[in-house]
């Protein structure tokens, strides 16, 4: 019998990237996808030629995340986005919401900056024209503008290239720990691991996970918000289900006692509306939870089991015959998990109110907006009301060099449910990276920057920033 020689397979991760790179080269070992030409490329650090060093790290790819990223490396800060999927967007792409709001209220834009700008340029590249803003209307709905998600991935990703961003998908920290030299982040993905250094983070995950990660205070209710598998349905002859729509509703009722559907699979039993939607933001997935990737199975699970029984369900009416599906998200998105307990705290009231903080950074604009198993009835503001974000809310409570963006930012459940849609996310990202690029800058920590310093370059970048009366 002969023996093979023993090839022993295992090594640590310093070992692995001694062997697998040199120099520069670990870029390529840690997957970031970069421009070569871009300026403000990581690089290893000379002490220590296994960590990148760089400026500004960002966790997430989200609606706040990828506009942190862009705002971050057009100031020239060197820039990492970690993002555990396979694109940028969040809500807006993977998450098929892909009607983001609100940039206006009362007739007027309240928020600008670098996520309008890729809102505008997806409209204008898919050959259509936004509706005019300065009509007041006192639902939200109008004032939502309608996108190609997957066009808005492609020149997101773009965007972030062109000003130098290193992108990393599949990715994300494993252990985050705080140094005299600043952050040292271990991340993780397919086939790579790898630390950096860097300055400042911005954790724009939507559950906060990062400060999670530190043993931050988070806030999470009892109860969470139903999620939403995004889907749309053809093939329905339209004449024959219009005229059979009262038996169509009893078959749905009956379909409801007997277990068939479920009362999720429509927001309010209005199964006409699943029908004719043309968005697919139709139905409720109870228990929801992104917080991890066992939660984050489940809730898929529940989504599509939703979409698989709703396509049987059309097969059995008059006029679904041929019915089938037209588009379906690959995930079921939450829309509530962690929030961060920050330097300040958004109450309902400072949001219905439109308090102006001291340091309000950016505005937002939604209604209450709370789903439960009753389905949603929006709570929408008084007329001429504009909400605001402060930075404290930016900043969770005691920390320093780190900050949130997005749906984690620190407020109350009501106030959250407003707070956290696309273009408030969008605001809060690009003034958190103005904030923390200067606090690199600075030497300082975000809650230190001078706040006329951060208003300046929120302006330069096209941003609105709050107006004190």
């Amino acid at each position: 019998m002969h023996h093979l020689p023993k090839i022993e397979y295992q090594m640590n991760r310093r070992e692995f990237i001694k062997k697998q790179v040199a120099g520069t080269a670990i870029l390529a070992a840690s997957g970031l996808v970069h421009k070569a030409s871009a300026e403000n490329l990581p690089s290893p650090d000379p002490n220590n030629p296994d960590v990148l060093d760089v400026d500004v790290l960002v966790v997430g790819g989200g609606s706040a995340g990828h506009v942190a990223a862009i705002q971050a490396g057009r100031m020239g800060a060197k820039t990492v986005l970690l993002e555990r999927n396979s694109q940028l967007g969040g809500t807006t792409t993977t998450g098929g919401v892909c009607f983001p709001g609100l940039f206006h209220a009362w007739g007027k834009q309240v928020i600008g900056g670098i996520g309008w700008e890729l809102i505008e340029n997806s409209v204008k590249v898919d050959g259509k024209k936004l509706q005019d803003f300065t009509k007041v209307h006192g639902s939200h709905v109008p004032y939502h503008v309608d996108i190609n998600a997957q066009l808005y991935s492609l020149l997101a990703e773009e965007a972030c290239l062109d000003a130098g961003v290193s992108l990393a998908y599949y990715q994300f920290p494993q252990k985050v720990e705080q140094t005299a030299k600043g952050w040292l982040v271990d991340v993780v993905g397919q086939g790579v691991a790898y630390q950096l250094r860097c300055a400042q983070i911005i954790d724009c995950t939507g559950g906060a996970e990062v400060v999670g990660m530190l043993g931050m205070e988070r806030l999470r209710g009892k109860t969470r918000q139903p999620g939403t598998h995004v889907v749309t349905f053809k093939g329905f002859d339209e004449k024959v289900v219009r005229e059979n729509a009262g038996l169509i509703k009893k078959k749905y009722n009956e379909a409801i006692k007997n277990g068939t559907l479920q009362k999720g699979d429509t927001w309010t039993g209005n199964i006409m509306g699943v029908i004719a939607s043309t968005r697919g933001n139709t139905n409720h997935i109870f228990g929801a939870d992104s917080t991890n990737a066992a939660t984050q199975t489940q809730t898929n699970l529940a989504g599509r089991k939703c979409v698989l029984r709703l396509l049987k369900f059309f097969k059995t009416i008059p006029g679904g015959e041929k019915a089938s599906i037209n588009k379906m998200m690959n995930e079921t998105a939450s829309r509530e998990t962690y929030r961060i307990k920050g330097e300040t705290m958004i109450t309902v009231h400072d949001y219905t109110s439109g308090r102006v903080f001291d340091d309000a950074l950016s505005y937002s604009f939604y209604p209450i907006d709370l789903h439960d198993e009753k389905g949603v009835v929006p709570q929408h503001l008084k007329h001429g009301t504009v909400p605001t974000i402060p930075r404290g809310a930016l900043i969770p409570k005691g920390s320093k060099n780190i900050m949130v963006a997005g749906r984690s930012v620190s407020s109350d459940r009501l106030a959250n449910s407003a707070a956290r849609v696309q273009a408030s996310s969008m605001g809060m990202g690009q003034a958190a990276a103005v904030t923390a690029v200067l606090a690199a800058r600075l030497k300082t920590t975000p809650g230190e920057v001078p706040l006329e310093k951060i208003h300046a370059e929120l302006k330069k970048h096209n941003a609105i920033v709050p107006a004190r009366s």
